[in-house]
This record gives C-alpha cells, structure tokens and sequence, in this order.
C-alpha cells in the first residue's frame, strides 16, 4: 500500500470510527450500547452494511456472533480478527468498537493487498463481532466468544435473563440477529484494543501486548431479609437486607487491605433492592461482586475470607445470605510465539512496545482457551474506561491498526511458528471457566 492509499484508508477508519461513534451516543461524548438492545443492532447493520459493501461474506451463528468473512483457501480455516460492538451502560465509545473497526480496516488492507499482487494465503480471513462481551445486560460477561470457544453452553446462554425478564434468545430474535449460520473455524485470532489501564500512557509507549490476564472470581450474594414498614417497625425488630448488603459491600471493597497494595482488586457493581419503596424496609438485595489478581491463590484466599465475614453479618443481623460462584476464569497465558510476532510488527511499524498482563476480560481471553490468540493494548488518556470520559485519540488508533493489520497478514500466511496450527488440548486441569445460574439458592451456606 502506497503512503497516499494509506493516509487515504487511516482517514477512512477515523470518519468511520467516528460515525460509529455516534450511534446510541450520551450527552456526554460516551456511548450506551447494551447487549441485543436497538442500539447494538443499529451498529451490528452498520457493520454488515460495511461488510457486504466491500465484498466480505456476513454470518451470524446462533448466539449472535457476527462474522465478516473473505474466503482465499477454499476449505481451509480462518483466522479471526475483532472485538465487540456491545458497550457499558453509559460506557466509553472505544471500548470494544475500535477492536472491530480497526479489524475491519486491517482485513479490507489484507483483501486488497492479496488480489492485487500478494502471495496466495494459508488461511481465510473473518472480522468478527461477539455478542454481549460486556455482560451489562446479560450475565456472564464474554458471552459470545465463550460459547465459540466450548466454554458456555449454547443453550444455557440463549435461556440466560437480564433484570426485566427478557431472555437473551428472546432479545436477540428482537433486533433481528438469532443467527442460524455455521461460524466459520477458527485456526487462531488477534485483537486489538484500548488498554483501559494507564501504563502504556505513564511509560510513553505506543503498543503493549497482552503476556496473560489475571485470574477472576465472581460472586453472586443474595441477601434476604424480611420487608416491613420504614415507620411503624420498631429498630430491633428489623430484617434490614440493605443494611447487611451494604456491610457486604464494603467487606468486598476492604479486604483487598489483607493484601500487598495492587494484588487484588474487588468490586460490587450491580444491586438490585427489593421492593425498592421509600416507605419499605428492603426485604432482598441482590449482587455480585468480583475478585481479580495476577495470583489466583490471592482470589481463592480473598473468597475464604469473605465467606466468613459475609456469614458474620448474617448471623449478627439475623437475616439469610446466601453465596455462590459466579464466573470463574482461570488465569491464561498467550503464546510466546504470538507476543514475539506482535512485537516484531510494532517494530517493523518504527514504534514502542513494551508486554502487560491484562487485569479486564477481554474475548482473546475466551478465543485463547481454543486457538493461539494474539492481544494488542493501544494507549486509553488517563486509563479511564467503562465511563463516558473513555478516549484515546486518533494517532493512537491509527497506529494500532497498522500493527492488527502486519499481525493479521502473518497470521493468514501462515509465517509464524506455533501460530495457526492444530488446535490445543484443554488443558491438565480441565476447562477453565465456570458459570453457574443465577437463581436464589434454596440452602443458607455458600455454594463451592
């Protein structure tokens, strides 16, 4: 590609990446996108618009996956390059959408490259979109890429229910992407991605690459009291879920002080009160919280130490909490053969790079468990994200582009050793994800 095609194509990303940007936009420069919502099928036709505008197949497989594909090897298997469209509640406009764009971008690079002098590939080509990697409204979170990869059931996700009833099956005939297709195979998948995080933007440096992601354990706290009248019910004689639900909260947030500074990082980001009157002692609290470190023993030990403390307000505030596991994922490393292959492109594009694990899940997390992934961070301004003031700016995303698009055409040439070949084995300690409903326990004691 000449400099002029290519000043010509990064423009083209940009005002494209822009106008995405613009579809279920807030008041405030972010974007709310949730899951199988109007929104997220707006931006879903945008892509399949784009797609079959430039000469790529569209498939959309049954838990609402998209895939753009170009076929160069008859029967031979695709390397998958994406991210995700979906967003937070309220989210950032890059988070996940510049994955796929700058896939999209990197892939027509490589289509064109190939039809007007490139050497005949090893591999297919497929920019995909996974379904609700963002979780907000359909829980577990990385939806769509855990299924591809064999580690949620199919059927189990299509019955899973956000907060208002509707089931994801449901939700996606809705918008019109309950797909039927075959999703093309896959022989391995990169990913590009802002890194939510602020060392790339602390150290000055353009591109990191993803060694491993931590270790993540969510739990799902169902907290039961008794509902009474705010007024006429005496202090003593309460059942109060909130006030024990929020003691919860903070033994959440504080026990990451039993751990070196950094090692452990825990939240609780969703409540759902019951009946939720002015006038009514709250009678149930739902949440989940999320324990995340590089160590997973950290985790495991954090767990213990919660249940204990979560089984202490119980019995102090006489009320039932009952605990399970929720979204367990284990701790990955990605090959040492795609990291080098990353850092060779960065290098071969004159610019920084520097590895990272990654603390958020990302869908190369879930891809990695099946096929060699490669994961590449570009610079977020300040390390915000999951919020409207998310932003990294164009040079950035110009340049992380640039990178997908040499790893991508590596991946589908088949030049990289370990990268492309046969499949993995599960691993020794069998499949690393847990997901486990989300109804109300029957039994008092945590779930293990």
């Amino acid at each position: 590609m000449t400099d002029t095609a290519a000043a010509s194509s990064d423009a083209t990303f940009l005002r494209d990446f822009h106008h995405v940007a613009t579809i279920g936009a807030t008041d405030n420069n972010g974007v709310d996108r949730q899951a199988a919502t109007p929104e997220d099928a707006q931006t879903r036709d945008w892509m399949r618009t784009w797609a079959q505008d430039h000469g790529f197949e569209v498939r959309v497989d049954a838990i609402g996956n998209m895939f753009a594909c170009v076929e160069f090897v008859p029967g031979a298997p695709y390397v998958l390059i994406g991210s995700h469209l979906d967003s937070q509640p309220l989210g950032g406009r890059f988070d996940g959408a510049y994955g796929v764009i700058a896939a999209l971008f990197a892939a027509l690079r490589i289509k064109e490259d190939i039809a007007e002098a490139g050497p005949t590939p090893a591999y297919n080509l497929a920019v995909v979109n996974w379904f609700n990697e963002e979780g907000g409204r359909f829980a577990p979170s990385i939806m769509g890429s855990s299924v591809y990869a064999g580690l949620f059931d199919l059927d189990q996700m299509l019955a899973v229910r956000d907060l208002e009833g509707t089931s994801v099956a449901e939700a996606l005939a809705a918008i019109g992407y309950a797909g039927t297709d075959t999703p093309p195979e896959a022989i391995s998948y990169a990913e590009i991605h802002i890194e939510q995080g602020r060392i790339l933007e602390r150290e000055a440096i353009d591109i990191g690459v993803v060694e491993s992601s931590w270790y993540t354990q969510k739990l799902d706290i169902d907290v039961v009291g008794e509902q009474s009248h705010t007024g006429a019910t005496a202090m003593a004689d309460r059942h109060d879920a909130l006030v024990s639900g929020a003691k919860v909260v903070l033994a959440v947030h504080d026990v990451t002080n039993e751990f070196e500074e950094g090692a452990l990082v825990s939240s609780v980001g969703q409540h759902v009160v019951e009946p939720n009157s002015p006038i009514v002692v709250p009678r149930r609290v739902h949440m989940v919280a999320d324990l995340r470190s590089s160590d997973p023993e950290i985790v495991k030990t954090a767990r213990e130490i919660l249940l204990g403390q979560i089984d202490d307000i119980a019995r102090a505030h006489d009320i039932t909490i009952n605990v399970e596991d929720f979204d367990i994922r284990e701790k990955r490393f990605f090959p040492e053969a795609g990291v080098e292959l990353a850092e060779k492109a960065v290098a071969n594009e004159g610019l920084t790079i520097r590895r990272l694990e990654t603390m958020a899940g990302h869908d190369s997390v879930a891809m990695n468990a099946r096929v060699p992934a490669v994961m590449m961070f570009v610079p977020s301004v300040d390390g915000v994200s999951h919020c409207e003031r998310e932003f990294t700016t164009d040079d950035d995303m110009v340049r992380g582009v640039a990178v997908l698009t040499r790893v991508a055409s590596a991946l589908v040439h088949g030049e990289l050793a370990g990268i492309g070949g046969e499949l993995p084995a599960e691993p020794a300690d069998g499949p690393a994800e847990v997901w486990v409903g989300r109804s109300v326990p029957a039994g008092v004691e945590a779930a293990s």
